[in-house]
C-alpha cells in the first residue's frame, strides 16, 4: 500500500511528455508543468485506481494565460473509456479562469458543466478533489462540492465502476478554441507559462495485475460509502446558483430530442 498516502511526485508519477518542460522539485514535493511556443508538458500516475478519494493542490498559470489549458483528470484507456475531468481554461489578465468539468462513461461524454471560482486560482494553491465510489462521483474544490454524478444504472445508464483509471495532467496550447472560442490568442511573449502542483493524496484502491488493494471487506475506507449529506447539498446548491456558467442539463437547444436521461435523475 506504499503508493496510497502522502504523495511524493518521484514515487507516484511519471513525466510523460514535454522534453524537460515538466519538472519535479523540492525532493519530490512539488511538480511544475510549463508551456512554450514549441510544446506543452504532462505527467501521469504510476498507479491505476478503481474508486478512491484523490486530492491535488494546483496553482494555475498566472497573469495573461489566454489560450492555455491546464487539464487534470482521471481516465481509463480505449474507445469505451471512463473519464472525470477538470480543465482550467486560461484567460486575459484579470478575467476569471473558467473551470470546465466533464464525465465520460463507456466513451461517451458531452456532460459539460462550467464554473467560475470564488477565488483567484492563480494567486495560491487550492485543492481539487474527486471522490469516486460505487454510488457517486463528487467533484470538489477546497472541500466544497461543485458537481455530483450519481450511479443511475437502475435506469440503464452506464457508470464508471469496472475500468481502473490513472490520474493525468497536462498544460497545453488551445488558443484555437479555449479563450472566447478562439477569439483571444496566446501571447507568446509571456511564455513560458507554468502551472504548479503539490500535496497529492490518493486514499484509493490501487489496481495492479488485475487485483485491487481494497479487499471487499475493507469497511475502514469511509470514502467508499460516503454520500452527499444535507450540508454538502447546501454547499453544492450555493456553487451551482452563484458560480455555474454552463450546464448541459439546461441546454435544450443542444438536445432537441430531449435532455439526457441523467439530467432528470440527478
Amino acid at each position: 500500500m506504499s503508493g496510497v498516502h502522502g504523495g511524493n511526485f518521484y514515487r507516484d508519477f511519471d513525466l510523460t511528455w514535454g522534453d524537460g518542460r515538466a519538472k519535479i522539485l523540492n525532493n519530490g514535493q512539488m511538480l511544475t508543468l510549463s508551456l512554450d511556443k514549441v510544446s506543452g508538458s504532462g505527467f501521469q500516475s504510476k498507479n491505476q485506481y478503481l474508486f478512491g478519494k484523490i486530492d491535488m493542490q494546483l496553482k494555475l498559470v498566472p497573469g495573461n494565460s489566454a489560450g492555455t489549458v491546464t487539464a487534470y483528470y482521471l481516465s481509463s484507456q480505449g474507445p469505451t473509456h471512463d473519464e472525470i475531468d477538470f480543465e482550467f481554461l486560461g484567460n486575459l489578465s484579470g478575467d476569471p479562469y473558467i473551470l470546465h468539468t466533464n464525465v465520460f462513461t463507456q466513451g461517451k461524454g458531452n456532460r459539460e458543466q462550467q464554473f467560475y471560482l470564488w477565488f483567484d486560482p492563480r494567486a495560491d494553491f487550492h485543492t481539487y478533489s474527486v471522490l469516486w465510489n460505487p454510488k457517486q462521483i463528487i467533484i470538489s474544490v477546497d472541500g466544497t462540492p461543485i458537481r455530483v454524478f450519481n450511479n443511475r444504472e437502475s435506469i440503464g445508464l452506464p457508470y464508471p465502476k469496472n475500468q481502473p483509471m490513472r490520474l493525468y495532467s497536462s498544460l497545453w496550447d488551445a488558443e484555437d478554441w479555449a479563450t472566447r472560442g478562439g477569439l483571444v490568442k496566446t501571447d507568446w511573449t509571456k511564455a513560458p507559462f507554468t502551472a504548479s502542483f503539490k500535496n497529492f493524496n490518493a486514499n484509493a484502491c490501487v489496481v495492479a495485475s488485475g487485483s485491487s488493494s481494497c479487499k471487499s471487506s475493507s469497511s475502514n475506507n469511509a470514502w467508499m460509502y460516503q454520500e452527499m449529506d444535507s450540508a454538502s447539498m447546501k454547499k453544492l446548491r450555493w456553487v451551482q446558483k452563484n458560480y455555474m456558467i454552463y450546464n448541459y442539463c439546461t441546454d435544450v437547444k443542444r438536445f432537441p430530442q430531449g435532455l439526457p436521461p441523467e439530467c432528470s435523475a440527478n
